[in-house]
């Protein structure tokens, strides 16, 4: 008998897993936001549920534009992305130089419409170095694993970064900004020794100088000088400058394994901005460090799913571009949890997906939406 020869099929891709981890987590944020913002005392408008409301309107939205953004060609962000990054630069100069910049819990960080409403700058750029840093990687070529290229993207790196902190007075945004170019160079570049030994440098570089600052500088009125040394002190400064993490290290603890139970939070009464970078304090005290270790679990699927995707991307530039979306995620949420337990001074940084913010669930379903495009053109052979 003849025997039959099975030709390999190939199909289009479409990363299905990681659109349901980004919709649990969605889903998830809604529910402890409810928990951490819906009770007497912490209303807005006259209404407790004006926080839930709204995050669940904007998810909303966010989800559908997710969807749409993923039917783009990626290849067409090369196209725009020199321009996405002068228009990032441009919005946070407005920021600092025009009357459209607005002022809220002592940071200029906003612009305010009158339509579109408020919106923060230093997300478009975040968004700007996702798809300009790997077409400028992918255009310098062989250049990349010499200096003459790697000092090339730094520069558009610390561009961005000085922009970012000093138009929008934002150092953890910047960090976070200049990390993901960071990476990405890490990622391309050949020699990743001297990658490894510029963090360690600068890891010791901080310590040192906290620690400095916090001996010598006790006094000073630089209110980010006043958090280093509240982070070092945080029981001197109980009352004031780190009333926040103070109370919500008591959250965290007294949540124990498995947590008080939804919505029976205490110390949400007294966390300030509880709905917004406090949020996994409530859920340490509700759900407990099990409710927490289970949240750090997805956001592990979800960085596993961006990983498969960029390892598997039909080319260099569309791996790079997810590459630069892992990193954004990988470390807000480290930076995130290192704040809430006090292992770094705050931040101010919220917690993807999760905590309060608009705006910033529209940008990150936005990246999502790009790392989604270049999974809807891997082609698999079955």
């Amino acid at each position: 008998m003849a025997k039959r020869v099975q030709k390999n099929r190939t199909i289009q891709y479409f990363d299905y897993n990681l659109v349901a981890v980004i919709v649990f987590l969605m889903c998830f944020g809604l529910v402890m936001l409810y928990s951490s913002s819906s009770y007497e005392g912490m209303t807005e408008m006259g209404d407790a549920m004006y926080f839930f409301k709204r995050q669940g309107l904007f998810s909303a939205v966010s989800l559908l534009w997710m969807l749409g953004i993923s039917k783009i060609d990626y290849h067409y962000y090369a196209k725009v992305s020199t321009v996405a990054y002068l228009i990032a630069m441009f919005m946070m100069g407005l920021v600092y130089f025009t009357p459209l910049g607005i002022t809220r819990n002592s940071a200029r960080r906003w612009l305010k419409f009158p339509v579109i409403g408020q919106i923060q700058p230093s997300e478009i750029m975040k968004i700007a170095i996702v798809i300009f840093i790997p077409y400028l990687i992918c255009k310098l070529g062989n250049k990349i694993h010499k200096w003459e290229g790697t000092r090339i993207v730094l520069a558009w790196g610390i561009v961005a970064f000085l922009g970012v902190f000093v138009w929008t007075d934002n150092l953890s945004t910047a960090i976070i900004v200049f990390g993901m170019v960071i990476i990405m160079l890490f990622v391309v570049h050949k020699q990743t020794k001297i990658f490894v030994g510029i963090a360690g440098a600068g890891l010791s570089a901080f310590v040192v100088m906290a620690v400095v600052l916090g001996m010598t500088l006790e006094n000073s009125d630089n209110f980010r000088l006043r958090r280093i040394i509240a982070w070092l002190h945080p029981e001197k400064y109980a009352a004031d400058l780190s009333y926040q993490t103070v109370q919500g290290l008591y959250a965290i603890g007294s949540g124990g394994f498995f947590g008080k139970g939804l919505g029976n939070s205490a110390q949400k009464m007294y966390i300030p901005e509880v709905q917004n970078d406090m949020i996994l304090t409530v859920i340490c005290e509700e759900l407990g460090i099990f409710g927490a270790m289970m949240i750090l679990v997805l956001f592990g699927l979800l960085l596993y799913r961006l990983l498969f995707i960029a390892q598997n991307a039909p080319d260099k530039y569309g791996a790079l571009i997810v590459t630069g979306v892992f990193a954004h995620i990988a470390l807000q949420v480290i930076l995130n949890v290192a704040v809430v337990t006090n292992l770094i001074p705050n931040t101010g940084i919220t917690l993807p997906f999760i905590s309060y913010g608009g705006s910033s669930v529209f940008f990150l379903m936005t990246e999502m939406g790009i790392a989604l495009g270049v999974s809807n053109r891997i082609k698999l052979e079955t």
